[in-house]
């Protein structure tokens, strides 16, 4: 059973992080996307996350601290809120520690580099990304209810499709073959399974790690919203037309939490 439910995980990830294959597609045929569009697909996707973090992990995670101690409110509080901010100070960590660019090219802090090298972080950034989305898709399979997990997983994948989207045209935009570009977002998709493996098999090992793992996996997510995409999308004060999209991609991923969950 155990095996069936980590197959199951792992599977979902890894189908929800190759949306970034549907997102890349259009590099066949475009040239490139404006600053107005990459902000509504990034408020989007930032919309995506914030539902899911919320009603797919952080609210099932209470509810599974709750059962696991009693019923004892203050109890699962306290693990809950711990394990979001766990999660949110080790993408921190990370973040800090592996070079990475952000979402929407721009200037960089620091020492000046160039163009190419700016793409690579980039592309380094979005697979960063991706493991907490794994993460996420993986635990969301170790509640009572497994078909939560689907419908994190159709949430995940759907705000995956403009990360590909962003990663193959920028690739294409330097000069790359537009092949390659295409191959490299598909391949920044991978992460996401290696994430859902070790969220699905750490719960299978033991369901006091299940409201730990949510929260964990939540508090990663809301980390990257908050620091990273929100930021980028109120660039050139198009905040309007970006929070419009994440307040859509917040309802989107509500209503299919509500209905499949």
């Amino acid at each position: 059973m155990a095996g069936d439910l980590i197959a199951a995980g792992t599977l979902a990830s890894f189908l929800a992080g190759q949306a970034t294959t549907l997102g890349a597609l259009p590099v066949f045929f475009l040239k490139g996307i404006s600053q107005r569009t990459q902000n509504i697909f990034l408020g989007f996707a930032a919309g995506i996350m914030l539902a899911a973090s919320f009603f797919s992990l952080i609210i099932p995670g209470l509810e599974a601290a709750g059962d696991l101690h009693g019923g004892n409110k203050t109890i699962a509080a306290l693990i809950v809120a711990s394990a979001v901010l766990l999660g949110a100070g080790t993408l921190h960590l990370l973040n800090r520690v592996a070079p990475h660019e952000h979402f929407i090219l721009g200037p960089m802090s620091g020492a000046e580099r160039s163009k190419l090298a700016r793409i690579w972080l980039f592309v380094i950034a979005i697979s960063l990304h991706n493991f907490p989305e794994g993460l996420a898709v993986g635990v969301s399979f170790g509640s009572p209810d497994h078909t939560a997990g689907y419908a994190t997983a159709f949430g995940i994948g759907l705000q995956n499709i403009p990360e590909g989207l962003a990663v193959a045209l920028s690739l294409a935009a330097v000069g790359y073959g537009r092949m390659f570009s295409f191959v490299i977002a598909v391949l920044t998709g991978l992460i996401e399974p290696v994430g859902g493996f070790l969220g699905i098999s750490a719960i299978s090992l033991s369901s006091e790690l299940l409201p730990w793992g949510l929260g964990f996996a939540g508090g990663a997510m809301i980390w990257v919203v908050s620091s990273e995409i929100i930021p980028e999308t109120h660039r050139d004060h198009q905040e309007g037309t970006a929070t419009f999209a994440l307040m859509i991609g917040l309802a989107v991923m509500m209503s299919l939490d509500w209905i499949y969950g």
